[in-house]
Formats: C-alpha cells, structure tokens, sequence
C-alpha cells in the first residue's frame, strides 16, 4: 500500500507518550503464562552473562517465542494488539493482529502523514471514499481507525455504508441500534460502542438497514452528530460506501473536514478515480490524500 497525505477525557491533538508498565518484561511474561517463574533465573544468567536483553536472552534459550516477547512489550509500552485469532476480530485487521506486517507498517506511515500534514483541532473528521466495491475501502477505514487508536488518540470510526455495512462484522460486534436510528431522531452519540480490545477506539455501527440510506444521511441530525463527536473525539472516520452505488458518498464526504481517496490498482478506472475527484472537489471539502491499494 502506498499514500500521500497533503473514555472520557476531552480529547488532545498531541500524541501521548508511551504509558509504560511498572512491571519489567520478565513478570509480565510470568503473569501472561508464557514463562515459568523457576525459569527467569536461567533468562538472567544468559542476561548478564552475554549482556543480552531479558526478552532476547529467554529466546535464545528457547524458553519463549518472537510473539510471546512481542506481545509483552505491547504490554508494558501501552500498545494494545492481539495474536492472530485471539477474539472476535476478522484476519482483515492486520493493524491488530499483525502489527508488525509490512501492511501495518504502510498504515502507520499514512497516519503519520495525516497527523503531520491535516489533522488540527478545526479538522478531525474524514471521509474515506472509493470509486467502487472491493476497492479496500472499509478495509482501509477499519485498520486506520485502529492505528490512531493505537497511538492513544480518541477515535470514533461511523459505518456510514448503511446499504452494505462491514464494520461491524470487521470488530465483531452486532449491528443493532446504529447510525442509521441515529439519522432517525432515535438516539445519538451514545449508540457507538467501545471496541472491546482498544481503550481509544469506539465503532459507530450502520445499524439496521433502512429503505431510504440517501435521504438519511441528508438529514440534519448527521451534521449534529459529528459536531458532538468533535467535541468528544480526537479522530472521527467516516466509512462510506462506494461512488457507484450512488450519491451517499458525496453527502457523507460534504460533512466532513477531509477526504481521503482510495483506488485499488488493477482494479479502478481512471475515469471513475476523475470522476470522484470531481464530485468531492465540488462539495468543497478538501482532499486530505490519496491511497493505491495494492493488495
């Protein structure tokens, strides 16, 4: 993938630093199960003896694996991601079961650019939009969500594809009451759901699917739900679903502050990448960056 980029506290736009564990790596692979008390005094033999690191002296003597020591310094360094399988997420959540994937890698350098070149306290709300289906587009908007919440910044993702809604299947929640009861007077910010696994992420599901998506997401009660999750979220994603199913995505991507563009290579036109490019530069929402899918 490649891109270029132009809880309860009130959110902050600085970046935290690293929450570190009180516990030291050794104790923590102890109380993870993954190392047995009667073997740390072996680890720190090896440890002072060749003047390795606790995590890399335990693997050396193969008491631990890559992963193991891995998932303890996520631990101890406050970065939440789980193994492979653990939980109810889908695989396609590289960013939290495989955070050290040369995917997750190019998902974080996009981040960083977003955060270097677009996101201010004025704007905090992006579209993420695509001329068609399976162009990665939800895929793009999930493990984005993720890795700003990875970095400790308060992240709201909206499923506002409510013709064909992903994202709660993609985190493994239900899809009840959602955005679109939301868009219909029968509640507000509170439906969206913290995901279970990361303290600064929270999923706003599509909810049930209504007969009238389009009218929805013209309705006043959407501009009034992202002004109050301005002031409650740092980041808020908007997933919309594709350009050529119809008009939502431009409504979505007018309410925004930004928009980022997705094209999967092989796959999108030319033509319907100009097209789109057309539509959102007459909403007169600015263009945040764009992202070649590569895979």
């Amino acid at each position: 993938m490649t891109q270029n980029a132009s809880g309860n506290r009130e959110p902050s736009l600085q970046s935290p630093a690293a929450s570190l564990e009180d516990r030291p790596i050794g104790r923590i692979l102890v109380d993870m199960g993954k190392l047995r008390p009667r073997d740390v005094d072996r680890v720190f033999a090896l440890h002072r003896k060749e003047g390795l690191r606790f995590g890399e002296a335990a693997r050396k003597l193969r008491l631990v694996k890559d992963a193991d020591v891995q998932l303890a310094l996520s631990v101890q360094f406050n970065y939440p991601y789980l193994k492979a399988g653990q939980g109810a997420l889908a695989p396609e959540l590289i960013a939290a079961q495989e955070p050290f994937d040369q995917q997750a890698e190019a998902l974080r350098d996009l981040r960083t650019q977003l955060l270097l070149h677009w996101v201010n306290p004025e704007r905090r709300v992006l579209a993420i939009v695509s001329p068609d289906a399976r162009d990665g587009r939800s895929y793009l908007a999930a493990n984005l969500a993720v890795v700003f919440a990875q970095l400790g910044e308060k992240t709201l993702l909206i499923d506002a594809d409510l013709r064909f809604p992903r994202q709660h299947r993609l985190f493994g929640q239900g899809n009840g009451p959602g955005l679109a009861q939301v868009l219909s007077g029968r509640g507000g910010i509170e439906a969206a759901e913290r995901v279970v696994y990361f303290d600064s992420l929270w999923l706003l599901a599509a909810g049930a699917a209504p007969p009238n998506p389009l009218e929805l997401l013209c309705r006043v009660e959407f501009a009034r739900l992202l002004e109050e999750a301005r002031k409650r979220f740092t980041i808020i994603l908007i997933d919309t679903p594709a350009a050529a199913r119809g008009s939502d995505a431009k409504i979505a991507s007018a309410r925004a502050d930004g928009v980022l563009l997705v094209a999967r290579q092989d796959r999108t036109r030319m033509a319907d990448l100009a097209g789109l490019c057309r539509a959102v530069g007459a909403s007169g929402t600015p263009l945040a960056g764009t992202v070649l899918n590569r895979v």
